[in-house]
């Protein structure tokens, strides 16, 4: 099976680390995944054809307007493609009305200027199915693929045992704890993480907050008013934590390794929409103990029942101090939970869902356009 990933690669933001692992299981199960385009010298191991003619199935993973291709490849791909053998992977829930939770939102008319309709249009003027990483759509005829996966291989430091996870985490970290991911309708999860990190910072270690947009606030959401990139220099300073620029997606694990906890938020939209990310998967390849602060209900479906214990049940700073005392019942989560995702979420298991997708072609799926 040859699969043609069709959207925006850029290494600093987004879903390139997913894009990768499926171009490594493809390679391990025999099947040939590109991604549609001229090629790009910064990423290497990603291979890009605009080779259209023996393509199985071509998939639009869409999060950004420029996400679609820009003409005439776009007009090739309809042209070239059976509109059976294309579907929609609808990242960031714009496949529905428009919805705003809390601060957040999913159609961004004040910066891209597409409101919910002409989103509905372009995904369907591109194929007749359209799915969303998230186990319950909104829309009935939106269907569930997870898109994201767990990559055993990018596991830093893959331990035999809980015992001996825990003995290398205690000979210390640079950090004691690190969120890797931009400043977009985070703020308020950060800042409420910190408040209660801030009990134990003295004992766990300094908290490292990398991404774009954490220092100050940009002066294009100021001008737009988007209140989703918030944030407030003065209490990050107060709070002794570290802000970085942002990381090119093969550092992330590596940087995540240096810290004691790794917290795992999902944006407020994504929790109403309960649409996962590649973060959701890759942090459990870091050297590093996750703090889940999602829903107990998502963590039990995705996660497994043994990573509920990586979920504060009461405070942040009870459940790290709790970690302190115990870090070998902990790590004994982190490494049944990396058992479940290489079960059920790995890069392997997308493909062959992949593979499922492709059989169960819609009536009438020979025409191009």
């Amino acid at each position: 099976m040859k699969v043609l990933l069709i959207t925006e690669v850029n290494p600093w933001v987004r879903s390139i680390s997913t894009l990768h692992g499926y171009v490594a299981a493809g390679r391990r199960l025999g099947h040939e995944v590109v991604v549609y385009g001229e090629g790009q010298a910064d990423m290497p191991r990603l291979p890009f054809s605009t080779d259209i003619s023996d393509v199985d199935l071509a998939v639009f993973v869409v999060q950004v307007p420029t996400d679609f291709p820009d003409m005439p490849y776009l007009a090739r791909v309809l042209d070239g493609i059976p509109r059976g053998r294309r579907i929609v992977l609808d990242l960031w829930g714009r496949y529905n009305e428009t919805i705003r939770f809390e601060h957040d939102f999913n159609h961004l008319e004040k910066i891209d200027g597409h409101p919910a309709w002409e989103w509905t249009e372009a995904m369907e003027s591109v194929s007749d199915r359209i799915f969303q990483p998230t186990l319950s759509p909104v829309r009935p005829t939106v269907k569930s693929f997870l898109f994201h996966g767990f990559d055993p291989e990018m596991v830093a430091k893959p331990y035999a045992s809980a015992k001996e996870a825990a003995a290398s985490w205690r000979s210390g970290k640079a950090y004691g704890a690190m969120y890797i991911g931009n400043n977009w309708h985070r703020w308020h999860q950060i800042r409420t993480f910190l408040d209660e990190y801030g009990q134990v910072r003295d004992t766990v270690g300094k908290f490292a907050l990398v991404g774009w947009d954490w220092a100050k606030r940009p002066n294009w959401a100021i001008e737009a008013g988007i209140a989703g990139v918030d944030t407030d220099p003065d209490y990050l300073w107060q709070q002794g934590v570290e802000v970085r620029d942002g990381l090119k997606f093969d550092e992330v694990v590596a940087e995540l390794s240096k810290a004691r906890f790794a917290p795992v938020f999902h944006r407020p939209l994504f929790r109403h929409l309960n649409l996962l990310t590649n973060r959701s998967f890759e942090t459990f390849c870091a050297d590093t103990l996750p703090v889940l602060m999602l829903p107990k209900e998502l963590v039990s479906a995705i996660y497994g029942d043994a990573a509920l214990a990586l979920v504060p049940s009461g405070s942040v700073a009870e459940h790290m101090r709790k970690a302190f005392s115990d870090p070998e019942s902990y790590w004994d989560a982190v490494l049944q939970t990396r058992t479940h995702l290489a079960r059920n979420h790995s890069f392997e298991r997308r493909i062959v869902e992949l593979e499922a997708i492709l059989a169960r072609k819609p009536a009438g799926s020979g025409s191009a356009r």
